[in-house]
């Protein structure tokens, strides 16, 4: 019982952060990366996956979950950010057990957006020369397990933004819960917190510019400031459940709602078919809750699907696998992201 007044504590410290926000401020978010979504799993499931996500994926959705994996596990991903764009993700994580009930977990996304051309207001069809900006988070998370019922999660991330003369840092607190439960630990509830932290301002020599002196005569450098920017903290609440037909066959349906500080609330479900553990099939649908206009409509909405392969890599050993895992993910805009990656777990 005492586990159960856990779980509802966190929940309640939860709603009541990430719901303090002002709805009127809406757009107002910066660093909006952190929502992206490199792991090709979760990413089949439009990322709704916050009851049942474990491993180095759970370092981005619901932290809580980075400790159900058997000993350790690495995974590399790259995703073509809505197709067209030339924009995409890359990822490294690596999750390992420490002691019994406790794993420690570090992860990498960089951002590429291809060679962007310099242009100014003497040359606006451009100088000849390019730029490329640097987006990267870093993440580093514990989780806990208590008698395999509840588990919880905390993560700390280092943002960065920046090009050549302007950058931007700030740090980001993650958190969550996951509880399971059921004969044969069939129905899992989970909670996560998410992008919690410090305010983020540009600031560099690119913010400087030459103009003339109040006096004429001679130039002087006028600095200017840059507003704060907010980061999209969301909060996330998911239901998993799986149907055992036999040791072979399981269905998996997933339900997730979330609460967005500075975007509308979405809700949206999904479905995982696995056999034996070896072939999955998954696809999800999420909708925004509330009349938006196209101009507020998410960029994610509809459909998602994907699909994993898990290879055994020691037959004394079933636990040492190589997975592969690919996700498409329907967007309103451009064509769509693709996601894949690779995972080895021990």
């Amino acid at each position: 019982m005492n586990k159960i007044y856990l779980l509802l504590l966190v929940f309640f410290v939860f709603q009541s952060v990430s719901w303090a926000g002002n709805p009127d401020r809406q757009g107002e978010a910066g660093a909006y990366e952190l929502l992206m979504n490199p792991w090709a799993k979760s990413a089949g499931l439009h990322t709704m996956t916050t009851a049942n996500i474990r491993g180095v994926e759970a370092l981005r959705l619901n932290v809580a979950g980075m400790g159900r994996i058997n000993n350790l596990e690495a995974m590399a991903g790259y995703a073509n950010y809505l197709q067209g764009t030339g924009i995409s993700m890359n990822a490294l994580g690596l999750v390992t057990k420490a002691g019994e009930r406790g794993a420690f977990g570090l992860s990498l996304m960089t951002l590429d957006f291809g060679e962007i051309e310099v242009t100014t207001t003497d040359q606006p069809e451009g100088t000849g020369t390019t730029f490329s900006p640097s987006f990267f988070h870093l993440a580093l998370g514990y989780s806990h397990t208590f008698e395999n019922k509840i588990s919880v999660g905390l993560a700390l991330r280092l943002v960065s933004e920046s090009i050549s003369n302007a950058s931007a840092f700030g740090f980001a607190l993650d958190a969550g819960v996951q509880y399971v439960t059921g004969e044969e630990d069939n129905f899992k509830f989970g909670i996560s917190l998410r992008n919690v932290g410090s305010p983020m301002k540009f600031t560099g020599e690119g913010l400087s510019t030459p103009a003339p002196s109040p006096n004429g005569g001679y130039e002087i450098t006028v600095s200017q400031r840059s507003a704060t920017f907010e980061l999209p903290s969301m909060l996330n609440i998911g239901l998993s459940y799986d149907f055992l037909f036999s040791d072979k066959h399981r269905f998996t349906l997933v339900g997730n709602f979330t609460s967005n500080s500075f975007s509308q609330d979405q809700l949206g479900g999904g479905a995982e078919y696995s056999f034996n553990e070896l072939f999955m099939l998954r696809a999800g649908y999420k909708t925004d809750l509330g009349n938006v206009s196209e101009a507020e409509e998410s960029i994610y909405t509809g459909l998602a699907a994907g699909a994993s392969l898990e290879l055994p890599l020691n037959n004394e050993n079933k636990n040492v696998r190589l997975g592969i895992d690919y996700s498409y993910r329907n967007t309103r805009l451009w064509d769509g992201t693709h996601n894949i990656a690779l995972r080895i777990s021990i």
